[in-house]
């Protein structure tokens, strides 16, 4: 691929002085570019009629409308599928434990609430659960699907609110393996499981190390890194997480893999013999001998949520997933000081955020309308695209037809490195497919010590394996699907599918692009806006004519394929790959 190295070059420096807080003018959608850049940012990718219609007016105005719109859950694709699901065939349930897949698909590409479902994907990369391994969570879809709707349902709301919801979800407790948690048995040598407490420490509060405000590392007198927490701190916070298990209103039996879904889609529940009795202390508190599961619990995130860290860790890696990869320390700061505030007045003068420390609505606002987010040509570092928002993106720019992904097969799993290399809620680990503070070696960001963590997921595989995943979809292969051989396909899986509607899911629109194949500049020019904001190079640019050149505009089934050919070398170019 041209240029490829080039992707691992993220432009911009670090700024070390930390700026007070400065509200940017109204001006994210003053052009088309700017207008793509923005919802680029802030989207599952912009659409060319929202750039045509939003351009020149109010980032302000679409910010607050988002806020408003109605929000697009999970599980009534889960019931949807599960109604059309003739019990007697079980392979059919296939279908069935695909749902949180799908409907993640059809939410991030149709969805009018946009900004709600990029936020919650946001926070899926930051409190992560995943069925990537099978067994219950693919088994019983209802778990992950019902912690998919708890995000959206949080996404505009207070972290310390989502913290909570996360802790009472059945996939979470089951994930982390505090689900069932006993209290500790002195005679026997029984401890409470510690894998929950270890990780909303390490992973969803606080962090590993204390943190300026800026995010940077606190230091003792010898310049040494301080550490939050330490073993002793792990042991006390896991007597709290003991007595929580599904609530057997739903299930009576010992086996939760026997459960019914609507376990799974309700709280857990606390149970008090089960629950430690013991004192809990860690990181500077101490809950009292017999303090009632709920209270524990309750007192436990407080004292987490209260923790100075939180603001800069949440903050920075929220950064890291709309705007820049290498947050600048003043960035990081006037997006923790919005957390700490829980209020943010957007460019039009309008204040967003409850006040409370921890919203969410607050700090996404500052996050999107900082000036170094809105202006890039700052000293501000780009990010590279996620392979997800990159398929969204297409999807949602060419306006695919019916976006069905049960009757495209790539969809159903895309987290191989030969496919996206990243799958919706299908993370290997807890530690998500990337890691915030990943600096990838042997390369230019790598050497100045930036933060890059999609780069973890860019390798020899992922490269070509990323280009021959779009290609079926951004040539409309489907249409060329044998609709009888796949009918059997469907039928020897035990699949309820008309093959049929194969032949048009996801279906790209071309046409205003096919109108200007003859004149390569024309459609270079909106195809720069549409997928790149106006960042196409110039060696692209020329890489690309050079490409179209050699297919003569005669008729309407070559003028689609210079559009085809255009829309994916863009697509793997290192200006579309990174976005700035």
């Amino acid at each position: 691929m041209p240029g490829w190295k080039t992707l691992i070059i993220l432009c911009g420096t670090t700024a070390l002085a930390s700026l007070p807080p400065v509200q940017a003018a109204d001006d994210a959608f003053v052009t088309p570019k700017t207008t793509a850049r923005f919802l680029a940012q802030a989207t599952f990718g912009p659409r060319p009629d929202e750039i045509s219609r939003l351009a020149q007016t109010s980032a302000s105005a679409w910010f607050l409308d988002q806020l408003q719109e109605p929000p697009n859950y999970l599980m009534p694709f889960l019931l949807e599928y599960r109604q059309n699901t003739p019990e007697a065939e079980e392979e059919v349930v296939l279908l069935e434990n695909e749902a949180a897949t799908f409907g993640f698909w059809r939410n991030a590409i149709v969805g009018r609430d946009q900004l709600r479902q990029r936020m919650a994907f946001a926070l899926s990369e930051l409190l992560v659960v995943s069925n990537s391994g099978g067994g219950l969570l693919t088994d019983i879809p209802d778990a992950v699907v019902y912690y998919q709707d708890l995000l959206i349902e949080h996404a505009f709301g207070n972290y310390r609110d989502l913290l909570e919801a996360v802790t009472y979800a059945p996939a979470m407790g089951h994930y982390l393996t505090y689900m069932g948690n006993e209290k500790g048995d002195l005679e026997t040598g029984r401890v409470p499981d510690e894998n929950y407490a270890r990780e909303i420490m390490q992973l969803f509060t606080i962090g590993l190390l204390e943190l300026n405000a800026d995010g940077t590392p606190r230091t003792d007198t010898e310049g040494q890194p301080l550490e939050t927490y330490n073993n002793e701190d792990v042991t006390g916070l896991a007597r709290v997480f003991t007595g929580l298990n599904i609530d057997k209103r739903y299930f009576d039996g010992d086996d939760v893999e026997d459960a019914d879904g609507i376990a799974f889609a309700v709280p857990m529940v606390i149970y008090p013999d089960s629950h430690s009795d013991r004192p809990k202390q860690f990181l500077g508190t101490r809950i009292a001998a017999n303090t009632p599961g709920k209270q524990s619990i309750d007192a436990a995130l407080d004292h987490l949520f209260a923790h100075p860290n939180v603001a800069p860790f949440v903050g920075r890696q929220l950064i890291q997933r709309f705007v820049t990869s290498h947050p600048t320390r003043g960035y990081t700061k006037r997006v923790a000081s919005t957390f700490e505030r829980g209020r943010y007045t957007l460019p039009d003068g309008t204040r967003v955020g409850t006040g409370r420390r921890g919203d969410l609505t607050a700090t996404l606002a500052a996050i999107l309308f900082d000036h170094q987010a809105r202006n890039p040509n700052g000293r501000v570092t780009g990010k590279v695209r996620e392979p997800i928002l990159r398929m969204t993106h297409w999807a949602r720019a060419f306006r695919a037809k019916q976006v069905t992904p049960e009757y495209s097969w790539a969809l159903w799993d895309t987290s191989e490195a030969t496919a996206l290399g990243q799958h919706p809620y299908r993370a290997p680990s807890v530690f998500n497919f990337f890691r915030p503070g990943y600096v990838a070696p042997g390369t230019l960001t790598g050497s100045r010590n930036l933060t890059a963590p999609e780069l973890q997921i860019v390798n020899a595989s992922s490269v070509p394996g990323y280009a021959n995943f779009m290609t079926p979809f951004i040539f409309n292969e489907a249409r060329e699907t044998d609709v009888e051989e796949l009918q059997e396909e469907y039928d020897e899986e035990g699949l309820p599918l008309n093959a049929e509607l194969a032949l048009t899911s996801f279906e790209p629109n071309y046409s205003r692009e096919i109108q200007l194949a003859n004149n390569s500049n024309a459609l270079l020019n909106r195809l720069d806006i549409i997928l790149t904001h106006g960042q196409l190079s110039g060696v692209t640019r020329a890489q690309i004519k050079r490409v179209l050149a050699e297919i003569p505009p005669e008729d309407n089934e070559l003028r689609e394929l210079r559009v085809m050919f255009a829309v994916m070398m863009i697509m793997t170019s290192p200006d579309y790959l990174v976005i700035r």
